[in-house]
């Protein structure tokens, strides 16, 4: 359980990357059945805690996590689904270098935090963290929000069909 004063810090540390205007854009875009800026705002705020509690540096690596995702389905227009796996994490630290500080650290946990599906392996103790709280989320959203639209597609197919054989 967080206390209130876990929540203040948390939203501190991020405060100016939520507040930056191409970054609330994530909004909009799609990912596991949610927004990005939701799946990333998981993913940053379960790296808080884990961090938090392990007494690592929370502050960077929560911040590389909240970017690790900083990237617009535009971006990636044109790739298969397979090279957008492997070349995403490139656009998401190209974004994030543009307008935030991003130290090496922070680097490469923004481009390997899709290992091992990904060219760039975790140097890092923090990268290795983002790369399974960002699985851990993802499974988690996949089946939470991504199979009940699934489910719910196909069990208004399967009634169309059934109610057009009648």
């Amino acid at each position: 359980m967080t206390s209130f004063h876990d929540n203040q810090e948390f939203e501190n540390i991020i405060k100016d990357i939520l507040n930056q205007n191409e970054f609330r854009a994530l909004d909009h875009e799609l990912h596991h059945g949610i927004s990005r800026y939701g799946h990333s705002l998981r993913v940053a705020k379960s790296t808080y805690r884990v961090a938090k509690r392990l007494k690592w540096d929370y502050q960077s690596v929560t911040r590389a996590a909240l970017l690790h995702d900083f990237f617009f389905d535009e971006q990636t227009k044109g790739l298969s689904e397979k090279e957008t796996w492997y070349r995403h994490p490139e656009y998401a630290l190209e974004n994030a270098k543009h307008y935030f500080q991003i130290d090496k650290v922070q680097e490469n946990i923004i481009l390997s935090h899709m290992f091992p599906t990904s060219h760039w392996m975790p140097k890092y103790k923090e990268s290795w963290l983002v790369s399974f709280v960002d699985k851990t989320v993802s499974f988690y959203e996949m089946y939470r929000f991504k199979a009940s639209l699934v489910l719910g597609i196909w069990t208004i197919f399967l009634f169309n069909m059934i109610t057009l054989q009648k």
